[in-house]
């Protein structure tokens, strides 16, 4: 898909830009979308331009989109963002952790542009709302059914970067991997990147080659599951997307983050004045994560149980944090029965008792 280039609109935007007021067509809503990969990623990028074309097709003709894709998080961002705003957006989502200071940054000089980012805490200005996902959900499915399934009990994981949301999904799946095979061992590679085909490959070749029999990975694309489809005995799970073509084997299941419904409510909202700052983080009970299709290569009894975990996360019967659970360091955190209250998870800088290593700083 073709990258758009947004331009200004010559001596209107520049006055607006002196008024921190954006320039837009009349009765046409524009709503702008900033992503750290491409378009065409089959992971973490590919989801939230699903949901743009959602907005779409939602109000037709009452809504222009417009996205800029591959922008790397820092300056860069906030040149893209600054860029939307002159071209007239109204609503612009930044749809990854590294754009929180940026879009905080150009909210303050755009106070009539309302601006949605994704994954982060900050909430500096009244025109910055902030919404994520309870991906430690699927993780804790994604564990189980790792764990269920490994013959070597040597699981892979291919970590983003060193933040409380990948930190969160490591320490999930690894405790629901462990419940069901006390004798998994996690080996986690740190990629310090969102999206990079060749060192996502790389990853994985290395933890296959350490004996990994099941990957699991915190990055956008698919090459991890290029890599696992070649070494021939090795199940994946897709990140963020189905990735479904390399189903049903070795991809036997995924994490999907559906944001559409949210990016038409908040579309909405801009468009009938009732648009407020606020905080939002949505699991698999509201439908933002959701579970894809658990493939014929996990035995049914695996599958079986996978899926009530998955309801019971869903129902809210059960929390994928429920004590007794130990820090890394073997000093209590939760007692038995207790769950993880969200201010903890928010800012989870600890692996759990049982994981190797130590976290990069």
């Amino acid at each position: 898909m073709e990258r758009r280039t947004l331009l200004a609109s010559g001596a209107a935007a520049a006055t607006a830009a002196m008024m921190g007021t954006p320039v837009r067509a009349q009765d046409v809503t524009k709503v702008g979308f900033v992503y750290v990969g491409p378009v065409g990623d089959g992971g973490w990028t590919y989801e939230h331009d699903i949901g743009r074309l959602a907005v779409e097709a939602a109000f037709g003709d009452a809504v222009e989109t417009v996205y800029v894709e591959s922008v790397p998080e820092g300056p860069d961002s906030e040149r893209v963002m600054t860029q939307m705003a002159l071209d007239g957006a109204d609503l612009i989502f930044t749809t990854s952790f590294g754009y929180m200071d940026p879009t905080n940054n150009v909210a303050a000089k755009f106070p009539n542009v309302k601006f949605e980012h994704a994954t982060g805490y900050k909430r500096l200005h009244p025109n910055v709302s902030t919404y994520s996902a309870r991906f430690y959900e699927g993780r804790a499915v994604q564990g189980h059914i790792a764990g269920s399934m490994t013959k070597s009990n040597i699981i892979g994981y291919i970590a983003s970067f060193p933040i409380p949301e990948v930190i969160r999904g490591i320490n999930s799946a690894y405790i629901h991997a462990k419940k069901v095979n006390p004798d998994v061992e996690f080996k986690i590679v740190w990629a310090f990147t969102w999206f990079d085909p060749a060192k996502e490959a790389e990853a994985a070749t290395v933890l296959i080659d350490q004996g990994a029999d099941v990957i699991l990975q915190h990055t956008d694309s698919t090459a991890p599951q290029a890599a696992a489809q070649a070494a021939g005995d090795v199940i994946t799970f897709g990140q963020a997307s189905d990735m479904a073509e390399f189903g049903p084997h070795p991809r036997v299941s995924s994490i999907i983050d559906d944001w559409a419904p949210y990016y038409i409510a908040r579309t909405q909202a801009v468009m009938d004045g009732t648009w407020e700052s606020m905080d939002t983080w949505d699991g698999i009970g509201p439908g933002m994560v959701k579970i894809g299709d658990i493939s014929d290569a996990v035995p049914a009894n695996v599958k079986a149980e996978a899926e009530a975990l998955r309801d019971a996360l869903a129902d809210g019967s059960y929390h994928a944090f429920t004590g007794p659970v130990n820090k890394q360091d073997g000093s209590a955190w939760l007692a038995d029965g207790e769950t993880a209250d969200d201010g903890t998870l928010a800012g989870m800088s600890f692996y759990v008792e049982g994981l190797d290593g130590d976290i990069p700083s």
